[in-house]
């Protein structure tokens, strides 16, 4: 789903709708009063989200659930595509960042005993390097890559998993350091700290 209306951008800018998007990934069709429960927010927050949702057509109403009651919600397309560079698309990058780094945090704060099956799943992964502009692009293309058959199983996966699978979150950034901090450093010195030695 290519995204270049501002306004659509803008609403989406809520760390709720964007777990409400995440929930109907993986579920599939769900009623808010569902959606409330696994989030733990009220079902009347959920459906007021959904509707702002569905008039972007970010969700769409599927119909009475089994209850014949409450109408169900899914998302018709589980791929988003933002354009870039923008300030709402900005906006919303940022409320990304902050929701993911939320989460990075409170995996790394639980202590082992309340993940006793988490083993393996999460923890960062971080290390400086050299790259082109080209290069940078080439790694995000070979990271979707990677993930692309992932997250197609992911889609209405539910809570039908096979043993062993869990439902993951992962979150890539590049974060090319600062001019102003590379100039901070001596050029005279090497990495270490050290003064550059011919005879070492």
């Amino acid at each position: 789903m290519e995204i270049s209306d501002p306004k659509a951008i803008r609403a989406l800018a809520h760390p709720l709708r964007l777990d409400i998007l995440d929930l109907l990934v993986a579920l599939g069709p769900a009623t808010a009063a569902q959606c409330g429960r696994i989030l733990g927010v009220s079902q009347a927050s959920c459906s007021f989200h959904l509707r702002q949702l569905a008039k972007y057509g970010f969700v769409e109403d599927t119909g009475p659930g089994s209850d014949r009651r409450e109408r169900q919600w899914r998302m018709p397309d589980p791929r988003l595509r933002l354009p870039g560079g923008d300030v709402v698309t900005r906006q919303l990058s940022q409320v990304v960042v902050e929701r993911a780094m939320h989460e990075i945090l409170d995996y790394a704060a639980r202590a082992d005993g309340d993940n006793p099956d988490a083993p393996g799943f999460g923890g960062p992964i971080s290390g400086v390097t050299v790259v082109s502009a080209a290069e940078a692009a080439e790694i995000r293309t070979k990271w979707k890559q990677l993930l692309e058959p992932y997250l197609a199983r992911a889609v209405g996966s539910g809570l039908q998993l096979e043993p062993g699978q869990r439902h993951v979150r992962y979150f890539m950034a590049g974060t090319p350091l600062r001019d102003r901090d590379l100039q901070a450093l001596d050029p005279e010195t090497n990495q270490n700290g050290r003064a550059n030695d011919p005879d070492d």
